[in-house]
Formats: C-alpha cells, structure tokens, sequence
C-alpha cells in the first residue's frame, strides 16, 4: 500500500512511519524542511518538502496515494486539510486515518468510542473537524491517543528528575492518565489503515491508567515530588494546557483489541520513566 503522510516528522508520525515501512508499505511524507526530508528518506520513506497548508500539493498526493494518515493535526490546519482529502478520495475504497486525542472525553473513569464528549478549551477545536471526518461518505477512522510515551519524549518528560530540582505534579496528582506506548500506538495505525472502516473510531489506550503522582515518583529518581493547588499549576502551564493535565480519565482499550487485532507490548509508563527511555 502505497500512503501519503503528514506529521512524519513529529513525535506520533514518526513512530507511524517506522510501523508502516516495517510493514513493507511505501510511504510519502510531506515535510517543510530539507532537514526534516532527510530524516524520512533515512527511516525509509519518500519525503516531498512542501505544506499541509498547499491544497493542491495535498490533493495531488491523496490521489497518487492508496491511503492517508494525517498526524499533524493542528487547530489551523485540520479544516482546508480534512476538506481537501476527503474531496480527492469520494468515490474510492481508499482509507483516510485521522489523529484526534483522549482530552476530548474530559473527565471519565470509562472511556469507550460511545462514551459522550465533554473537552476541555485546549481540544474543543477538534470537534467540528472530526464531525466533518465522521460524516464523510469516504473510509475514514479517527484514533484518540491516551497520553502518549516513550521514547524519552512526550508530555511525561515533564516529571523526569535529575535527583536534585523538585519535580512538580499537576494539581495534587491524584488525577489517573490513560496512556499508550508510542511504538505501540503506530502499530495501532497501521491496524486501521488495513481494516479501512467508513466511519471508525477507537480510542487508543492499553488498559493502564497510572496517577500523576505515582508517573511523577517513577520519573522523579531522588528529586523531591512536589504537589502544587489546581491555581497553581495554572499560572506555571497556562490555564488551558493545565485544565487538560488535570482531567482524571481513565479507558481499557478493550475495542482496539477485539476489533482491531491489536496487541500492545511495550512497557508501562511507569516502567519506562522507572528504567527505561527516559534514564539520563
């Protein structure tokens, strides 16, 4: 299958790309810098540096592609991309896999695809563009990472210590976080691409849903963990990406498994922040 691309270059369509060249597809990517080209080609892609802002570059490549994958979803691009997609695969088999994310159920100690959405200021952009994306007659899937890790990257290396500087929590870190494993995660999309759903939707997450405390005390190694008031955390991360940290969710992943095939094997976040990626 040949796919078309974007966000390659990112931390989610990074791990996308390796999946789908491990899985012997052909992929072309489109990046905004040489630089960024380069490291396609070097993970086994095809790179066009261009914009996912160009709708000709991007219908264009829809056409020539088997398949899309939009990672780089962003509030600013999301609209032009989405309509430009879904307009050059009318018509075709051909799957679109859209990147939406778990802030967008708010607070829950359940979250399924039924479950009702309720996001927080910093996500609510993404409702009317994943609305267009269900409402499409194309093959469309949505899939909603839990907070992604691994890597030494993502939004849990804000709690890794060096043994010494105190390692804040967001709030007073009783809050879980559902998570997945970024590797994990781009097996998740490949799993999507080949079951082709019209009008999927799964929430990606493996079942562990750890405290922000107990992510903290794992990252923390010897650094004091410290508890901060709700206002607090607010003023040092800023109100909106604060109020998403502070959102207790909480999902099994149950239907990726039993739909999708998918088997997730990397270690748990607390595992991996413990003794793993994100060791100095």
């Amino acid at each position: 299958m040949h796919v078309f691309l974007t966000g390659a270059s990112g931390y989610i369509g990074s791990s996308v790309l390796r999946a789908l060249v491990a899985h012997e597809h052909e992929v072309t990517a489109l990046v905004r810098t040489d630089q960024k080209a380069q490291a396609v080609r070097d993970a086994g892609g095809r790179a066009i540096v261009g914009d996912v802002t160009d709708t000709e570059v991007v219908r264009r490549l829809a056409h020539e592609a088997d398949a899309v994958v939009h990672t780089a979803s962003a509030r600013g691009i999301d609209p032009d991309f989405i309509a430009t997609v879904l307009g050059a695969l009318a018509g075709t088999p051909k799957p679109f896999v859209h990147t939406g994310g778990i802030f967008t159920f708010g607070n829950s100690t359940d979250i399924s695809e039924q479950s009702p959405v309720s996001p927080p200021v910093m996500t609510a952009w993404r409702a009317p563009n994943e609305a267009t994306v269900r409402a499409s007659d194309a093959c469309t899937t949505i899939i909603a990472p839990g907070i992604v890790y691994g890597r030494g990257a993502g939004i849990p290396a804000m709690f890794v210590g060096d043994g010494e500087h105190e390692v804040r929590l967001v709030g007073d870190g009783s809050q879980r976080w559902t998570t997945v494993h970024i590797d994990d995660l781009g097996e998740l999309y490949v799993l999507a691409l080949h079951r082709g759903e019209q009008d999927g939707y799964v929430v990606a997450a493996t079942g562990d849903n750890p405290t922000v405390r107990e992510i903290a005390e794992a990252g923390a190694h010897g650094s004091p963990v410290v508890a901060e008031s709700v206002d607090a955390s607010r003023r040092r991360l800023g109100d909106e990406y604060a109020d998403a940290l502070l959102l207790h969710q909480e999902a099994s992943g149950a239907h990726a498994r039993a739909a999708f095939g998918w088997n997730p094997t990397r270690p748990s976040l607390v595992e991996d922040l413990a003794d793993g990626s994100y060791v100095r």
